[in-house]
């Protein structure tokens, strides 16, 4: 439960950001070169932090097993690649995208805490 718990401060911290204050969220994120700071982004932006938030919800009030945990943490490896891609490979993003790599990393590293977690208490049982 508190692997869960953990898991779901990032997403309802950083996605919460997103959601109130997209405008500030694309403006700091984003390069300039790819920067709009319109009112379509602010709302992609905003519905990003909304559906990630949902995420977090789940995560603080589901109940997770063994295979919960594996899959949220295989689920996640694809934002690996998109932080990688839109870093380094296509430089859309800036520095600050760091914050989302090191919560994803967080994320990761509770969610093999709860998988092994949750073995022990599985086969206890």
């Amino acid at each position: 439960l508190l692997a869960q718990r953990l898991m779901a401060l990032p997403l309802l911290v950083l996605r919460s950001w997103c959601l109130f204050l997209p405008e500030m969220v694309e403006r700091l994120g984003v390069r300039p070169e790819y920067y709009h700071g319109s009112a379509t982004t602010a709302l992609f932006v905003g519905c990003f932090g909304a559906q990630a938030m949902l995420s977090g919800l789940f995560a603080a009030f589901s109940r997770f097993t063994r295979t919960t945990f594996l899959v949220y943490g295989v689920a996640l490896l694809p934002f690996f690649w998109f932080n990688y891609w839109f870093v380094f490979v296509v430089p859309m993003f800036n520095q600050w995208m760091a914050l989302d790599f090191i919560a994803n990393v967080a994320v990761l590293a509770l969610c093999a805490a709860g998988y092994r977690k949750s073995g022990k208490r599985d086969l206890a049982r």
